[in-house]
């Protein structure tokens, strides 16, 4: 087993996802497929946050952002690569999921992740950037530019556009831009 794909299997351990579900689904937390938190998300698929993370290759005191955040489980797991000497931020535009997170993410004590409103009309968090990593999970059809302006130099973003994973890397040139076209993905629209 590689290195990352060990750290990520850890903090899986670590951030059980029935914590992160609705308490009537938390019987299902085991089922390999994405299930309902209510407002028309979901908690992805085991299988496919994996696979974003171990794309995204966070290193212990990385600067990070969640964008889609939902029911926190993300975001923690994000805490839980970066360690204590990093930082993760979660941004939803859903009102009544940034609370349903907030309360999530407390009852796993990982003090250097936190979860905030989105901004209306605002991609990310670009007043609290640059990021060293920035994990999508939501589709918006197209690479943001507002996202890839987000991310610090050396950086890395994770996300799918029109049903494909894209890993952006930034780089003292600009932005290299690499489709994974082994495996389609669906996910809820980025608005």
């Amino acid at each position: 087993m590689s290195t990352e794909r060990a750290r990520v299997a850890e903090a899986f351990r670590a951030t059980p996802r029935e914590g992160f579900l609705p308490p009537e689904l938390r019987h299902r937390a085991a089922v390999d497929a994405p299930l309902p938190i209510g407002h028309g998300a979901t908690n992805s698929q085991p299988w496919t946050v994996r696979f974003m993370l171990e794309r995204l290759q966070v290193p212990a005191g990385a600067r990070v952002l969640d964008v889609g955040s939902g029911s926190g489980w993300t975001t923690a797991l994000l805490a839980r690569l970066t360690g204590p000497s990093g930082s993760v931020v979660g941004v939803e535009v859903v009102p009544e999921l940034v609370e349903q997170g907030r309360a999530n993410l407390a009852r796993v004590e990982l003090p250097w992740a936190r979860i905030q409103a989105a901004a209306p009309d605002v991609l990310g968090l670009p007043e609290l950037g640059p990021f060293d990593r920035i994990l999508v999970s939501a589709d918006a059809g197209a690479i943001p530019a507002d996202l890839e302006h987000q991310l610090a130099i050396g950086g890395r973003m994770v996300l799918p556009a029109a049903g494909v994973m894209w890993t952006v890397l930034r780089d003292t040139d600009g932005w290299v831009r690499e489709p994974d076209h082994e495996h389609r993905f669906s996910f809820v629209p980025l608005v």
